[in-house]
């Protein structure tokens, strides 16, 4: 461990030899943060380490320098991993002769300069933070803090002098420090010369013999370990994520920015990438909403990882399909740019995909995480996909992932067997993915099933669309992706919550998914009461004759002469089979009963 001088560290700041790799946050202490920070140094208390990273390696960052820094067209030597929020602090209140850009206690901007108020800190050390004060660069004023009245102006050196305040800002700029030492002992120098040799050596010294201990890795540390070392380390307490660090080693690549006369910006190729899915699915996130909700950059990255290491292993058997931290943060840029275009189609084709299953809307989508590997099997096999058997098993593997909670745990090496066992599965004599043959559906599951916390209870729900329900108002057609949205179809209840809990029904039958059916909130308007009181209501309101409209409920696996006799019981044990039935055929397996789940 290195032990290298505030000064210079804060030289090599200003010289651009010290630098941020690109992944790192903007700078963001307020002024209480800062004055507490300059009154540390003066007493010459622990700092704590920070750790830097030599440059040159075979894997580069993108560097900037700090903040206040004008050293762009420099090549550092050392980039700084943690420390950021204390050096740059540091800089621009000592170091650099400009007011500090900060935010006071209400995240209003200031700028301001530093003072020390030589009186107090030559006082009990107890003192020194009152000793340290930030004074707006638009008025010098310092004002009492009680009632903010003006205490002293500090508009010049002989201001500063006369209110013995000196300012930070010179205190690395020998000959600034010498010009108001002079003015101050000059003032009245048989007063102020002990009270300066005082000062000085209590507070001056402290602040330029001040160590900074510093941890160095080496140039030939890896990427993950780089990653890994400043999660462990970052006292701001903001994760880094993946996508920040290959954006910082992407946009150092030389051999991209020789070939391109330019630098990859990762986070523009993202951007254009989310707002085209977008616009072709709504599962993928809203415009007017973040590029990381919902679908996020990590999803599309562990798709790219996925196809690649799929195909290195068609060339080097040993090598494991794989998209986890490591595989993405070793992501060469060439693999990136030459298959980003295939996944961001890929991705496209997997909204085609879910909208056939009638998934429309992001908060009805089962599981995100799902639709990485159906992305690289869409990559891989390509238009194949699209052929009658491959597209059937497709659905099939989907739908036993969503019934069968599959995706509700780790899924990272689930994700791996799935794209090696669907790419194999397009042979119709393959053996069956594990995530089909281990899905299974106890009959109870369905009695628990009562919010949208459940893959399950949104995979039913989705189904019961895709196989042909017609809302109980708009009842021309049977619901499709565009009315869902157009109709403002929602999951109600077909027994209303109030009449069953007047009769005495429990509470987990009155929630379940059984008693519960997608309508549009023009029909949910008129389910009140009885069956048999609202389904009259409902058919006159959609101009249908009460025979036909019972064709209308059945349509939503419902039995409508139990329905029309409020038999509640009844319709809940026929419903629950119907149900069932529905998931069988979807997972393409039989359903498993209690017992058998617990034998």
């Amino acid at each position: 461990m290195d032990n290298p001088k505030l000064s210079d560290l804060l030289a090599s700041i200003h010289r651009g030899q010290l630098q941020l790799p690109d992944f790192q946050r903007e700078w963001k202490w307020d002024d209480q943060r800062i004055r507490e920070l300059i009154a540390t140094v003066t007493l010459d208390y622990p700092l704590g380490v920070v750790m830097t990273l030599e440059t040159g390696g075979q894997t580069r960052f993108r560097s900037r320098p700090l903040t206040g820094a004008d050293a762009d067209a420099v090549e550092p030597g050392l980039l700084l991993l943690d420390g950021q929020q204390r050096l740059t602090s540091l800089y621009q209140a000592l170091f650099l002769n400009k007011p500090v850009r900060t935010v006071d206690a209400r995240n209003k901007p200031l700028l301001v300069w530093y003072y020390v108020d030589i009186a107090k800190a030559i006082g009990s050390p107890a003192d020194r933070d009152d000793a340290i004060v930030s004074v707006r660069s638009d008025s010098r004023i310092v004002r009492n803090p009680q009632n903010s009245k003006p205490v002293v102006e500090l508009s010049d050196t002989a201001a500063e002098v006369a209110a013995g305040y000196f300012p930070l800002r010179v205190v690395f700029d020998r000959d600034q420090y010498h010009v108001w030492q002079r003015a101050f002992t000059e003032a009245d120098p048989g007063k102020n010369w002990p009270i300066w040799a005082q000062f000085e050596g209590e507070v001056i010294q402290h602040i330029k013999s001040f160590d900074i201990p510093m941890i160095t890795l080496g140039a030939e540390t890896t990427p993950d370990a780089v990653c890994s070392v400043f999660e462990r380390v970052n006292t701001g307490g903001v994760p880094l994520n993946v996508f920040e660090l290959l954006t910082a080693t992407y946009s150092g690549d030389r051999t991209y920015e020789q070939q391109h006369n330019d630098y990859y910006r990762l986070p523009e190729v993202w951007t254009d990438i989310k707002k085209g899915l977008a616009t072709a699915h709504p599962v993928f996130g809203y415009l007017d909403v973040g590029l990381e909700d919902g679908f996020a950059s990590s999803d599309f990255l562990q798709a790219v990882a996925l196809v690649r290491t799929w195909n290195l292993k068609q060339d080097r058997p040993a090598t494991a399909v794989s998209c986890k931290r490591r595989d993405l943060l070793t992501l060469p840029l060439e693999d990136f740019d030459r298959l980003a275009p295939a996944v961001r189609d890929a991705f496209a084709w997997v909204g085609e995909f879910l909208a056939e299953q009638c998934i429309v809307a992001p908060r009805d989508l089962p599981y995100r995480s799902q639709l990485i590997p159906l992305a690289a099997v869409r990559t891989i096999l390509g238009e194949r996909t699209d052929e009658p058997l491959i597209r059937e098993r497709l659905t099939r593997w989907y739908w036993c992932g969503v019934l069968g909670e599959m995706y509700s745990g780790s899924t990272e090496s689930r994700f791996a067997r799935d794209v090696e066992q669907l790419v194999t599965w397009i042979d119709p004599e393959s053996a069956t993915p594990d995530t089909v043959s281990e899905a299974i559906f106890v009959a109870d599951r369905l009695d628990s099933l009562s919010t949208r916390n459940s893959a399950a209870y949104k995979g039913i729900i989705a189904l019961l669309v895709k196989q042909g329900a017609i809302d109980w108002y708009f009842s021309a057609d049977c619901l499709t992706s565009s009315t869902l949205i157009q109709y403002a179809v929602d999951i109600r209840q077909i027994f209303p919550k109030r009449w069953l809990t007047r009769f005495g029904v429990e509470s987990w039958r009155a929630t379940s998914i059984i008693n519960k059916t997608p309508l549009s909130d023009r029909a949910n308007k008129s389910i009140v009461g009885a069956p048999s009181d609202y389904l009259p209501v409902l058919a006159g309101d959609s101009g249908t004759r009460d025979e036909w409209f019972d064709d209308i409920v059945a349509t939503h696996l419902i039995n409508p002469t139990l329905l029309r006799a409020d038999n509640f019981d009844a319709f809940y044990a026929d419903r629950k089979g119907q149900l069932l039935a529905l998931v069988a055929e979807a997972m393409g397996k039989r359903i498993v009963d209690d017992w058998e789940a617990y034998a």
